[in-house]
């Protein structure tokens, strides 16, 4: 989710709520126009406890940016991952560390698809390439 926010008015603990709900870059319609306003004030009110929230945090900003862009490529969220990306470099995470989480990111999305694949082996009876017991290598 970049850094753009809606333009609702409406107060929460002296802050816009629905300000901090980020937004697709480029969105021309507006994101979330199929979401009722009640609903849209209950994700925003989320998205600022979690991410606008310091006195309540455990987890350090940079390392929740992190699992945020790892989170984002394996949910294939495009409005996401630019801005979870600038906010992880602005809060000081290296190339080297961005670079490790998308690698985890692709070791998670490797791994559903090997699991993916395995349970409809198993619902077809197939077993192409069984495992040779550790006696016979």
């Amino acid at each position: 989710m970049d850094d753009r926010k809606t333009g609702d008015t409406q107060r929460e603990g002296g802050q816009a709520t629905e300000e901090l709900i980020p937004q697709a870059a480029g969105d021309a319609t507006g994101s979330y126009s199929l979401l009722e306003p009640r609903m849209k004030r209950i994700y925003g009110m989320f998205y600022k406890e979690l991410y606008y929230t310091p006195e309540r945090r455990i987890l350090d900003p940079k390392v929740q940016e992190l699992i945020s862009i790892a989170a984002s490529l394996v949910a294939k969220c495009e409005g996401c991952i630019d801005g979870h990306i600038k906010k992880a470099m602005a809060l000081g995470a290296t190339k080297e560390e961005i670079s490790e989480t998308i690698c985890i990111a692709v070791a998670i999305n490797a791994a559903a698809v090997v699991d993916f694949s395995d349970q409809s082996a198993s619902r077809l009876g197939l077993n192409n390439f069984p495992t040779k017991p550790a006696s016979a290598r």
